[in-house]
């Protein structure tokens, strides 16, 4: 089985993944990193992680423009 990644929407073949030097994550680092607890099979805090991920989200698209 080959190994394949998902770039920008899409899954590719590992060997032609790419993303352009253009691209503002690569070129400034922009990106969201979350970690979420699971316990007992449940989201733990799942309202505040939710809360947070819109508020860096709005910072991302915001500096895009």
């Amino acid at each position: 089985m080959s190994r394949l990644a998902y770039v920008n929407g899409a899954y590719v073949p590992l060997a032609r993944a790419a993303i352009s030097i253009q691209d503002r994550g690569f070129q400034f680092a922009d990106s969201i990193y979350e970690v979420w607890a699971v316990r007992d099979g449940r989201l733990y805090d799942a309202v505040e992680h939710l809360a947070r991920f819109k508020r860096r989200s709005k910072s991302c698209a915001s500096r895009r423009q």
